[in-house]
């Protein structure tokens, strides 16, 4: 996995470079001479390049690629957003041996025709934005935009300018690089969305920065998940294995309407890799949820209505001799629902997911979760995660990563907000980003799928941290290796159930 800085900590690490003998002038010329080299790779055999700098070290990186370009003998133009003599340390230095290599510095205006085989540099604004691009900033970020619907590529040194670096939020406005080069460390609003997006290929670059310096960063973290983090977590299956071996999850759900989100929800528990699956729902529910797979068993829920405190014994029997359950996809919820499940953790001492209504139900009532005795999972959406904070949707959707640190610490349970780059919070407040999935999978159901699949892989044995980061991450590659075969626009829930075998076979040992 690799680690994601936000902007505080990559100042810390520029300066403990600096105290461990590693000069800035050394991190910039590095960074300018890697910025020329991707430039090179992007641009056709006659390109020209049109580097744009600010006034800080992002600029210092643009002056760097100008002059190494130039040197190519490359047809560069320069511009900077204010004068050369207001240039400071690093960036005044390299301005100064910019000039003197011949390039001159002005405003890269209409006159110059841009289009295919033509670089741009984006060397404008860093990992220090707080506001939207103003002014200068702003005319040239539009002029970028241009450019490149004109056919030019782009290259941005760090962050494509106007984005947030520690959120992800592009602001407007905000370059759209087709590459951006990340200096040292992946940054936070790289790793997340929209920002991903907004940076194309993601390369890390070494500029050079002293392994010594990287004690200069604090915990908690954030990181982003590769494939080789999670596959060899899936326990390995024995030779001498039966049905019990692998567990058997409860499933609590569905209702009648809700009927798909139970049986979604106990397939993708099969389709996990769990020996055995029990569906409890309505005794009007049971019937077409168990007609969705043979494998599937049942247990009723004799009263009527929503779930709740009569509904107790008979969840605590059905619990009996399982390895874990999965609690809230489409379940009848009501006022009561919430007394309910805190009475039912309370004697529960196998891990649980909880999900949908499961999370609804803990509304003003999260300190329900304190007396849990098992191992439990979170996996709301977000709008079920600004239920359970008090928030609106869009302040968790501005905050991704704060909002799921702060839930699990508030709660002491591992947190996994789901939605584009699903945030996987511990109870430590470390974060993990989960890379895979597409907007194909924005489609009723496929939050159920990922709740029977967590379910799976708890009554496998793992931990909650290991069922939430595995199953996020195989949750999402199902839907990715599903989206070849249907297309975003097809794409349905029961599709991630063939995707799921695809990933075993994939990570088959």
């Amino acid at each position: 996995m690799r680690r994601a800085l936000t902007a505080a900590e990559m100042r810390a690490v520029d300066a403990a470079s600096a105290e461990h003998g590693m000069p800035a002038s050394v991190l910039m010329e590095n960074a300018g001479q890697a910025l020329a080299k991707a430039a090179l790779e992007l641009a056709g055999p006659q390109g020209r390049f049109l580097v744009l700098c600010g006034m800080g070290n992002n600029g210092g990186d643009g002056l760097v690629a100008a002059r190494a370009l130039q040197a190519l003998g490359k047809l560069v133009h320069v511009e900077l957003m204010g004068l050369a003599e207001a240039l400071e340390g690093e960036p005044a230095r390299n301005g100064k041996a910019l000039k003197a290599s011949g390039v001159s510095v002005g405003r890269i205006g209409e006159d110059v025709p841009v289009g295919p085989g033509d670089v741009v540099i984006d060397a404008l604004l860093g990992t220090g934005l707080s506001r939207a691009p103003e002014g200068k900033y702003a005319d040239a970020i539009g002029r970028i935009s241009v450019w490149r619907a004109s056919g030019a590529k782009v290259v941005s040194a760090d962050l494509p300018s106007g984005l947030q670096s520690d959120t992800g939020a592009a602001q407007a406005p905000c370059v759209a690089a087709d590459a951006t080069l990340a200096f040292g460390f992946l940054k936070v609003g790289q790793a997340i969305e929209p920002g991903a997006s907004r940076c194309g290929r993601i390369e890390i670059v070494d500029i050079g920065i002293p392994r010594a310096a990287h004690s200069a960063l604090q915990e908690p973290a954030v990181y982003l998940l590769e494939e080789s983090d999670v596959r060899g977590r899936i326990p390995e299956r024995r030779a001498d294995a039966h049905k019990g071996t692998f567990g058997h999850v409860l499933v609590i759900a569905g209702s009648w309407g809700k009927t798909g989100a139970a049986a979604l929800a106990g397939m993708a528990a099969l389709r996990g890799g769990a020996g055995l699956v029990t569906v409890a729902t309505r005794p009007e529910a049971l019937v077409p949820v168990m007609q969705h797979a043979p494998e599937l068993m049942g247990v009723e829920l004799i009263n009527d209505g929503p779930l709740g405190p009569a509904d107790l014994n008979a969840l605590l029997d059905a619990a009996d001799e399982k390895t874990a359950v999965v609690f809230g996809p489409g379940i009848p919820r009501g006022d009561e629902t919430g007394r309910l499940l805190g009475a039912f953790l309370e004697e529960l001492e196998i891990p649980c997911v909880l999900d949908a209504d499961g999370l609804n139900a803990l509304e003003g009532q999260l300190e329900l979760l304190k007396k849990a005795k098992g191992d439990l999972l979170l996996t709301p959406h977000p709008g079920e995660m600004a239920r359970l904070l008090k928030l609106q949707n869009s302040d968790v959707q501005r905050d991704r990563i704060g909002v799921v640190r702060r839930l699990a610490q508030e709660t002491q349970v591992v947190v996994a907000l789901k939605g584009a780059r699903t945030a996987i919070a511990r109870e430590d407040g470390t974060v993990f980003l989960n890379p895979t999935g597409n907007p194909g999978m924005a489609s009723g159901g496929t939050g159920d799928v990922l709740a029977g699949l967590c379910g799976a892989l708890f009554a496998q044995g793992l931990s909650s941290e290991d069922a939430a980061v595995t199953g996020c991450f195989a949750h999402g590659l199902a839907g990715d290796l599903a989206v070849k075969r249907r297309g975003q626009a097809g794409l349905m829930a029961s599709d991630l159930l063939d995707g799921l075998g695809e990933v075993w076979v994939r990570w088959d040992r």
